[in-house]
């Protein structure tokens, strides 16, 4: 009989899990069809790079802010509720934009007021966006036993990175074939039977009996925590850094469209570039673990993702584009592999709420503020110019890192 341990698919064997990975699969596939539509939609309004980066800052703004509050309630609510009500008012907005893309608002608004809707509607988004994520972490944990957290971790980036790579791919040959109302049905579609599938979880009541604790006194003990645990925060700081500055791949649909001249399914497939290197490197860590010095091969990946963004930003060629964005992604796969799993394995039951809501802030300030300073940077440097200077910075925060940090760069788990 085969160990669960020595078994890849493990914890894809309870029913539960399964449930949870397809439903959080058919979900995030439509938020990042939704998300990759949207700087698409908005550069075709505007014509402007740094109109893509307050995409970033519209939604980081309230994502960020509520995230410490969010794990606060995460930890002392129901979880399968809060996360279905997360999951619907996802569906909601996407609902808005779909209103919004039809021809009857380009009728009855200009351009630069459909702009500012969507906007709103991202900011909406980044409110929701602080319970959901926080919220799938948590419901892991309370699924799967300890000895097969770091599969089910594994298991858990790789479908978040598949949802990734179709919904980049697939949305620009539906801009192409159905215009952005139907590509927005797709998606409202999509999320609609992620939800069948959530709503198949078992009640998830609060670990944590203390629920009069203080709001701010509850907060303040999972910082503690976060603040406390080196390889955690060392792991969280050099992704926060890294991508803020590698962010430059926001500016893809400029790339796109202005450098190397291809359309909606081109702009696409290098979307979708990044993330078929991460799922390929996931579908290899899942066979194969990662079984020692996972802290120096994390400072590595981190500093061969920043040399890709240079060479993005300086190429030319669209497959020599696609290629290096390819690499990214696969380098980036192995940091997300190893942060997800510390902090699965290290963080107490009745505080996961708390510290995957610091990882989501985490995650938001470096994604959606990686995406605004490209836009900023983009502004003042130019788009070219502010891509290499992301991923120079990103080899910079490397460096200091590997000498400032040796706990992190000794790290194994």
């Amino acid at each position: 009989m085969t160990k669960q341990g020595n078994d890849p698919i493990a914890a894809l064997r309870i029913k539960e899990f399964k449930h949870l990975m397809i439903g959080r699969f058919l979900f995030i596939m439509g938020l990042r069809m939704m998300g990759t539509l949207v700087g698409w939609w908005i550069y075709e309004l505007t014509n402007d790079p740094f109109a893509i980066g307050l995409i970033g800052l519209a939604e980081v703004i309230p994502a960020v802010s509520l995230s410490l509050y969010a794990g606060h309630i995460i930890d002392i609510s129901e979880k399968r509720s809060l996360l279905l009500r997360g999951v619907v008012a996802y569906l909601l907005c996407a609902i808005v934009l779909t209103a919004l893309s039809t021809r009857y608002s380009y009728q009855q608004l200009s351009e630069n007021s459909i702009a500012f809707c969507i906007y709103v509607v991202i900011f909406f988004t980044g409110i929701f966006r602080s319970f959901t994520g926080p919220s799938f972490g948590t419901m892991i944990g309370s699924i799967i036993p300890k000895e097969l957290l770091a599969n089910a971790t594994t298991w858990n980036q790789g479908i978040w990175l598949s949802a990734s790579v179709i919904g980049h791919a697939l949305v620009g040959f539906l801009i192409v074939g159905l215009g952005n109302t139907g590509a927005l049905l797709i998606i409202c579609s999509l999320v609609i039977t992620g939800l069948a599938y959530l709503f198949q979880l078992k009640l998830k009541p609060p670990l944590n009996e203390k629920g009069e604790k203080k709001t701010l006194e509850s907060v303040k003990e999972g910082l503690r925590f976060v603040f406390s645990a080196k390889e955690v925060l060392g792991a969280l700081s050099l992704d926060l850094f890294a991508v803020l500055f590698g962010g430059a791949v926001a500016m893809i649909p400029v790339f796109a469209k202005d450098i190397l001249n291809t359309g909606p399914v081109g702009f696409g497939w290098l979307n979708a570039a990044a993330d078929i290197g991460s799922i390929l490197v996931v579908i290899g860590l899942t066979m194969f673990p990662l079984k020692k010095q996972q802290g120096k091969k994390l400072l590595f990946a981190v500093g061969g993702f920043g040399i890709c963004i240079i060479l993005f930003g300086i190429s030319q060629w669209y497959w020599l584009s696609f290629t290096v964005l390819l690499l990214s992604g696969l380098l980036d796969g192995i940091s997300m592999v190893i942060r997800g799993t510390i902090l699965q394995l290290k963080t107490p039951d009745h505080m996961r709420g708390r510290v995957m809501s610091v990882n989501s802030m985490f995650i938001n300030s470096s994604n959606e503020l990686g995406q605004f300073e490209s836009g900023v940077a983009s502004k003042l440097m130019g788009v070219v110019p502010s891509v290499v200077f992301g991923g120079s910075m990103t080899l910079l925060v490397v460096v200091i890192t590997w000498l400032k940090a040796p706990s992190l760069r000794k790290m194994e788990y």
